[in-house]
């Protein structure tokens, strides 16, 4: 149980350097700007604004609040994110880290 303990907290400590390194060389960014792109290029943007109007009409606009809507549409959202597109971005990432000697 301990050695459980200890790989997750080196993993979240691993997670937290790579996150620091992304955002210091500006790297998060231009990630968060492909994404966004390619979302949008994909239709997923357009996918998920129609999806949002149906539950508002469904629910009513006065019933439901940004936290129930955004906890309503985020499983969709992932789940219509394109497999493409995540490996493209995990691609990314692996190689970025290949560029860092020191992480």
């Amino acid at each position: 149980m301990a050695d459980l303990q200890e790989r997750k907290l080196k993993d979240a400590h691993m997670r937290a350097t790579i996150n620091q390194k992304l955002v210091e060389t500006g790297e998060r960014e231009r990630l968060k700007e492909l994404l966004r792109a390619r979302l949008i290029e994909c239709g997923w943007r357009d996918q998920l604004k129609a999806y949002c109007k149906e539950i508002v009409q469904q629910k009513g606009l006065e019933h439901i609040t940004v936290d129930d809507l955004v906890s309503e549409i985020t499983p969709r959202g992932r789940s219509l994110v394109p497999d493409e597109i995540k490996k493209e971005l995990l691609q990314r990432i692996r190689t970025f880290l290949a560029q860092q000697s020191n992480v």
